[in-house]
């Protein structure tokens, strides 16, 4: 059996196809009837896919999907998706599209992104197997957390998505499973490869924006959400050009798509009398899928019932966004914004609603508040909740803040002046802020804990704290803000009829007295309810204790500006060269001398710069948005300068006096951990049994050790009776073999500062000074010198021995004349 070889997958031969035949296979089948079973198309991509390059293997599946009917195609269908964007249990990464990059690899990435095109071959497959009404088996257990817990309990997820898809397994069988049409099948493993792959390695570099993955999310959204025109139709593969595909069918139990309300499609045809009015009603199913798939996959990781009991964030999640995942969201968020914002202007108001509007154009209106609001809310309350404190925090705050601000997405933002000064955001955005409020007001009371708790002399904190103030000083935000808070907070007296399915009526709407609930007011509480619940507690953000909040804030901004000058004024030498002093021993020794080294030390002067800017800048715009007077500011300024000294080390940390002595404040321990404020420590002890330092040799100090004691032990009689004597001989030898008078230090506590008493010692020779780089490499370097000199190693050490007498009897003499001068 010359063509056949062993599969992979069974014992058995099967027929082997080598690539020029690939092509010929339909005539070959019609030839040899046993040929049409499709595992042998299948067993033979599998043999290409691990012999062939990528490139040959690609022309391939170019030439399969052209040639083959649906019903073998229909095989290899899901073999094809797991091979490309791996499996779902990240074991197989497939193409490894997330780290595919155009400048590292151009050829490999080119030709992947042209079969996955929107209008590409892949495309295509789907399409041809869309149109025979296929139907794909997708496990229930690699679904979201909520979603999965929720199927598995027998309760239909909210999400249209899942409505009539849910298969029970057989009798034996274990796990339940989907059943997808192709379209569906292909857009869910494409999201779900962004979170089921493994993170990628910290080593690797990878541009996020420059990944074949990121680029393809961007090309699907382009063409599935268009901005201008309508959804293209399906290419079809057949010689009679492009035919546009069925939508799937009518699910047989009525379904809500957005909320209370039936399917865009259904509602649309049901109110058409001919289909063909508007061809684009055939295709507004892709889009309504695309959304809804990305938004379960990437967003509904959080359940919502969850949050609102615990009221917070902080539910037993195992599941946590990388870097990569907030990156991809903000981008969808960003399109999102900028399709819904494509409605012409005679459409975008609700009232001027009617039923020739193309779906599409309801789409737009429907897409952020219906699919994506609720669902962003708690992801984004997880986010700000459980990332580390540190600069990664970055992308969740530009995927926040590009949220909160449509405008910077609409068409008339090309037209912006070029002036200096921000435009003033346009009261047409109300409703969007009044029906986002959470997002703004408690998100915004989440980063400034968040900002009390970081490192503001770090550039990179800075600026998270510039952005958000600049943002939130946009002229005209505030004040629509505040007009959203008043609206929640207005009195429920009386509710419209319309609105009794989310509210109880607590008088007669007949009665004449009690101002009506008006439609803004309701809008903005059921907002609030639907994510915090009836009774949740809400914290106005103008209010006291927020506004308490952001003066802590101002105050740190103020002590960051003096640390950020203090660690400049104090590192200014290169961290390479204070290094090299340090070993030499010419530099400062004691490890509490300096700041903790941060980001500042890294980038030098121009990092020291921009933080001043930013932190500026950001006290500037804080006193905007919450209406603080200078002299506030200045009181805060002159409080930080007060106790500080010029270098800004000697002010202690945040205290109160206790029964014990002092106790650390929140805020002291703040100041302590970022290197803000320290306590100076002395060492106490005995000097020859300090820890051994970075400058000394550690073998080398233990044997001087063990030999200077051993000569104490043997001569600390004469050693003594030397110290004891009243003339010149006894001051030499009490200034080498005594230590300074230990009765001079103090315990060092901040309270209560007394005289230590410290068990006396006697004469003993110390020879810890040998082991010192310092010393060995000064030795070094003087019989070099020497050497240059003709001085021989013996003249030399006689020399240096001379030397040190010379400069021990100046020492002698000089300390005896100040022990006098005491007296």
């Amino acid at each position: 059996m010359p063509f056949c070889r062993l599969s992979a997958w069974s014992s058995q031969p099967v027929p082997w196809f080598p690539s020029t035949a690939v092509a010929d296979f339909p005539q070959a089948a019609m030839a040899f009837p046993h040929l049409q079973q499709p595992s042998f198309l299948l067993a033979s991509l599998k043999a290409d896919s691990v012999n062939k390059p990528f490139a040959q293997r690609c022309q391939d599946l170019v030439k399969v999907i052209e040639d083959f009917p649906a019903k073998e195609l229909h095989a290899i269908f899901p073999w094809l998706v797991e091979s490309i964007f791996g499996s779902l249990d990240g074991v197989l990464v497939g193409w490894n599209l997330r780290c595919l990059q155009g400048r590292v690899n151009p050829v490999e990435f080119s030709i992947a992104m042209e079969f996955l095109d929107p209008s590409g071959p892949m495309m295509k497959l789907v399409y041809k197997l869309q149109a025979e009404d296929y139907t794909f088996d997708f496990p229930v257990s690699c679904l979201p957390g909520p979603v999965k817990a929720s199927i598995q309990e027998n309760v239909l997820p909210d999400s249209p998505l899942y409505h009539n898809k849910v298969q029970f397994p057989p009798t034996g069988g274990i796990g339940l499973n989907l059943a997808l049409n192709p379209f569906e099948y292909y857009m869910f493993f494409f999201a779900l490869s962004l979170i089921s792959q493994k993170p990628m390695p910290m080593s690797l570099h990878v541009r996020t924006s420059d990944c074949a993955y990121f680029i393809l999310v961007d090309r699907y959204l382009s063409w599935f959400l268009p901005t201008e025109g309508s959804v293209p139709p399906p290419l079809s593969s057949s010689p009679g050009g492009s035919s546009p595909s069925p939508a799937p069918r009518t699910p047989a139990m009525p379904f809500a798509s957005y909320g209370l309300h039936t399917s865009l499609l259904k509602r649309h045809i049901s109110h058409q009398t001919s289909v063909n009015a508007d061809p684009a009603s055939h295709e507004i199913w892709r889009s309504e899928t695309l959304l809804q798939v990305f938004v379960e996959m990437w967003l509904h990781h959080y359940s919502l019932e969850m949050y609102q009991k615990m009221q917070s964030p902080h539910a037993k999640e195992s599941f946590t966004p990388t870097e990569e995942h907030v990156l991809v969201v903000r981008l969808l968020l960003k399109h999102l914004h900028a399709f819904a914002n494509s409605l012409k202007p005679d459409q975008a108001s609700p009232s001027t609603h009617s039923h020739a509007t193309s779906p599409l154009e309801e789409f737009k209106r429907a897409a952020v508040p219906r699919f994506v609001q609720q669902k962003l809310y708690v992801f984004l309350q997880h986010c700000f909740g459980h990332w580390p404190l540190d600069a990664s925090f970055r992308a969740v705050l530009e995927m926040w803040l590009s949220y909160l601000q449509p405008w910077r997405y609409a068409p008339e933002k090309q037209a912006q002046s070029s002036d200096a000064q921000p435009r003033s955001v346009s009261e047409k955005w109300a409703p969007f802020i009044q029906e986002n409020l959470l997002v703004y007001t408690k998100l915004f009371v989440s980063f400034l804990n968040r900002a009390l708790r970081t490192d503001l002399v770090s550039p990179k904190n800075a600026l998270m704290v510039f952005r958000v103030a600049k943002v939130f000083a946009q002229p005209n935000l505030t004040e629509m803000i505040q007009k959203g808070e008043q609206l929640f907070l207005e009195p429920e007296l009386i509710i419209p009829h319309r609105q009794h399915r989310h509210f109880t009526v607590t008088s007669s709407f007949l009665s004449p007295w009690p101002p009506v609930v008006t439609d803004a007011s309701f809008k903005v509480k059921s907002h609030v309810y639907s994510l915090e619940g009836q009774d949740c507690k809400y914290t106005p953000m103008f209010g006291p204790e927020v506004r308490t909040l952001v003066l802590r804030l101002a105050q740190l901004i103020a002590q960051a500006k003096q640390t950020a000058k203090s660690i400049s004024d104090q590192c200014v030498e290169s961290p390479a060269s204070r290094s090299f002093l340090s070993w030499l021993g010419f530099g400062t020794t004691d490890p509490n001398s300096c700041y903790p080294c941060n980001d500042l030390d890294e980038m030098g002067q121009d990092s020291v710069r921009k933080t001043d800017e930013y932190l500026e800048k950001a006290l500037e715009y804080l006193r905007q948005i919450f209406r603080l007077s200078e002299a506030q500011l200045a009181q805060l300024t002159l409080a930080m300068g007060n106790a500080q000294d010029e270098n800004g080390k000697q002010q202690l940390p945040d205290c109160i006096v206790g029964e014990e002595g002092l106790i650390l404040t929140p805020l002291g321990r703040y100041q302590i951990i970022n290197g803000l404020r320290r306590f100076e420590i002395e060492y106490q002890g005995d000097l020859e049994l300090q820890p051994i330092r970075s400058y000394e040799i550690t073998s080398l100090v233990r044997a001087l050790f063990r030999l200077s004691s051993a000569i104490n032990r043997r001569f600390a009689g004469q050693m003594a009776a030397l110290c004891s004597r009243n003339d010149f001989l006894g001051s030499f030898c009490r200034y080498h073999l005594t230590e300074p008078a230990l009765s001079n230090r103090h315990l060092l506590s901040p309270v209560g500062r007394r005289q230590v008493t410290s068990p006396a010692r006697g004469p003993r020779l110390s020879l810890r000074f040998l082991g010192s780089y310092r010393t060995l490499l000064l030795l070094l370097m003087a019989f070099f010198v020497a050497s240059l000199f003709c001085i021989g190693p013996l003249s030399c050490s006689l020399l240096l021995v001379l030397g040190y007498l010379l400069y021990a009897i100046a020492m002698t003499l000089l300390t005896e004349r100040g022990k006098l001068h005491q007296l």
